[in-house]
């Protein structure tokens, strides 16, 4: 039963994917399943990354559209606002398509990363859909020994069929590379022919035709992020109150970022009585 379990490969559950705008890709058993409200802010309220954000919400315009575009790698400083901004993209560029009064949306489909060895499985069911598909995900990264890397390269530029025109792929990760250091120079001093093996893992984030690098924020960018909050969900708080709270809360936390930012919203509002969905 078990070597007829393995020949036959399980049928996968595929949904309406018209009756959604995001899903989350499940390996085992295959299945795509939908996410009726994605947790995402908007992408006005994303502070200090101006540069990395345009032209993000550039490139998925122009594969929204049919415009040649590239894969995105977004990689750099932790809680910066990385996996924010593919989301907070993706819904930007889906409202100016109906403003525009296009009838088509931008579809986001999550893959764990423990799951990238399925994605020739999830590519093969993208292809054949009617939509245009970004494939996200987040904190990707290989260790030592980890070979799924392979599947990503294939699933990105290789093959003989190629990447899906209708699949673009975004991925973040703190890495530029995508691999640890010491797993890079392991590879480089026990192969026999070190650049060549060194040169098969870093050509894995040569992929990504556009990089995008988050870097830690400066107190006017973090106290720019809070106040974008504030001013946001409304807020009473005065300004050199919000400001003095807003750096004991970094300090307490020893870092300024997107997410600690919120963390401290989060606080606030509680403290205030406040609820914070729309």
């Amino acid at each position: 039963m078990a070597l007829v379990e393995r020949a036959v490969p399980p049928e996968v559950r595929v949904p309406d994917l018209a009756g959604a705008d995001a899903f989350v890709w499940q390996a085992n058993p295959p299945v795509l399943e939908p996410v009726e409200k994605v947790n995402r802010v908007e992408i006005g309220l994303l502070h200090g990354v101006d540069s990395a954000r345009d032209q993000l919400l550039a490139n998925t315009a122009r594969f929204a559209r049919g415009l040649p575009a590239n894969n995105v790698l977004l990689w750099g400083a932790r809680g910066m606002g990385k996996s924010s901004l593919v989301k907070a993209a993706q819904a930007a560029v889906n409202d100016a398509l109906a403003a525009g009064g296009e009838t088509a949306r931008l579809k986001l489909v999550e893959i764990h990363r423990e799951d990238i060895d399925s994605l020739p499985a999830l590519m093969a069911i993208l292809r054949a859909a009617p939509h245009r598909f970004i494939v996200f995900c987040d904190d990707l990264s290989f260790d030592a020994g980890d070979t799924s890397y392979k599947s990503l390269k294939a699933a990105l530029e290789g093959g003989l069929e190629g990447r899906p025109a209708n699949v673009m792929f975004y991925a973040t990760s703190n890495r530029r590379h995508l691999l640890q250091r010491d797993m890079m120079e392991n590879e480089r001093s026990t192969a026999i022919n070190p650049g060549e093996a060194v040169e098969e893992k870093v050509s894995l984030s040569d992929r990504f035709g556009l990089w995008l690098g988050f870097h830690k924020c400066t107190q006017e960018e973090y106290l720019a992020m809070v106040t974008g909050y504030v001013t946001r969900f409304a807020l009473p708080v005065g300004a050199e109150d919000l400001r003095a709270q807003a750096l004991e809360w970094a300090t307490t936390r020893g870092s300024r970022s997107g997410r600690v930012a919120w963390q401290f919203i989060q606080d606030l509002a509680g403290r205030l009585g406040r609820r914070l969905e729309d």
